[in-house]
């Protein structure tokens, strides 16, 4: 499912115009940006929860040359599912 999609999807289920579903998954995205750039957790009981975690450095290869070299630490978005989402699912 394409952002278009979803907001087509969200506008259908919400009642709400497409323009005004646009700014609210807009406006959700952003807010959820801003919270894990912040270092914040965000967690939706039932549904999951966003997080940054740590990534460390490693060393990999590079595959044109095969000459190992050093990949540095980053920082990492990451969604965990609650157990109402992998209820859903199953």
């Amino acid at each position: 499912m394409t952002k278009g999609e979803f907001v087509d999807k969200v506008a259908t289920e919400s009642g709400l115009n497409k323009k005004d579903a646009t700014a609210a998954v807009e406006a959700f995205l952003s807010t959820i940006e801003g919270a894990l750039k912040a270092g914040e957790e965000i967690s939706f009981t039932g549904f999951g929860k966003f997080h940054v975690a740590e990534r460390g450095a490693r060393e990999g290869r590079n595959p044109r040359t095969g000459e190992t070299m050093t990949i540095a630490a980053s920082k990492v978005p990451r969604f965990t599912a609650g157990s109402g989402l992998k209820k859903a699912i199953k």
